[in-house]
This record gives C-alpha cells, sequence and structure tokens, in this order.
C-alpha cells in the first residue's frame, strides 16, 4: 500500500492518540467520517496498523529499571537461533529482543523493579536461555528519549 498525504496524517495523529474518536480524527486530516473510517480500514487490512494497545508507565507499575543483555551465543546455526529465539519470546520480563550484527548476537531489553528483581531474572530465566556462550548487562540510569511513534513526512 502506497501512503499519501492523508494516510501518514491519520497515522502520525493515530500514534499520539489511537482512542480518538473517528469523527474527531476525520475533522483533524480534513476527510469526512466516512472517508476517514474506510483509509483507517486500509490501513489495518494492509498490517500498516498492526494493533491498538495502552501504553502503560513503566515506573508506576514498579518497573523502574531497564536493564540492556547483551547475548553472545555458541553458534549461528539454524537450531541455536531458534532454540534461543523460542525461548527468549517466553521470558515475560524481557521487553525487546533484537538480533544484532556486531560483537554481540542478541541485545535484550529487560525491565526490573530493582537490582535484587534482576537477579531472580537473570537467575530464573535469563541463565536458562539454550546456546548461551556469553551476557554482558548494562544498567540504564534514565531514560532520555523514548517514542512510540514513528516520524510521519505529513507535508
Amino acid at each position: 500500500m502506497k501512503l499519501d498525504v492523508i494516510d501518514r496524517r491519520i497515522l502520525a495523529v493515530l500514534q499520539t492518540d489511537g482512542r480518538i474518536a473517528n469523527a474527531d480524527l476525520a475533522d483533524k486530516v480534513g476527510l469526512s467520517a466516512s472517508a476517514c473510517l474506510r483509509r483507517m480500514r486500509a490501513l489495518e487490512e494492509s498490517g500498516i496498523i498492526a494493533h491498538y494497545v495502552a501504553l502503560l508507565d513503566q515506573t508506576k507499575l514498579g518497573r523502574r529499571m531497564d536493564v540492556f543483555v547483551e547475548i553472545s551465543l555458541v553458534g549461528q546455526s539454524n537450531e541455536v537461533l531458534e532454540a534461543f529465539e523460542k525461548a527468549v519470546a517466553r521470558a515475560t520480563e524481557v521487553m525487546e529482543c533484537f538480533l544484532m550484527a556486531g560483537d554481540a548476537d542478541y541485545m535484550l531489553r529487560v525491565t526490573a523493579s530493582d537490582p535484587l528483581d534482576f537477579e531472580r531474572i537473570h537467575r530464573e530465566q535469563l541463565a536458562r536461555l539454550p546456546g548461551v556462550l556469553r551476557m554482558k548487562t548494562s544498567f540504564a540510569i534514565r531514560p532520555i528519549v523514548r517514542r512510540t511513534a514513528f516520524p510521519m513526512d505529513t507535508g
């Protein structure tokens, strides 16, 4: 699906307010309510809008720490990679996992309430991941930029 300026405006608004009423969204982007709804459905059906979520404040939930963990595996075979990826997907405190190029094979962002909680996560989840050769952990002091919205060229 090729995005035009109106589609990008719709996406820009939805990224900041996913619960906006269709009529209000239509007003903001300069469309009728029915045309706006048709475009939203097309964006959803194409997969550009993957799904809608509520973004939670992790500190208010007691998850005050972000910990970044670089993982190096014992090898690069499909079996090793697949086993690791399946297991890490089940680790609930792993908020993000990226396959990397460079020194580490994977980079994880883990959320924890405090150092003792991270110790528990390390012992119960990270240390049990299959195929791990080495882990390097860095504790974030505080976030500087944390975005959920992608930049949109809205003309």
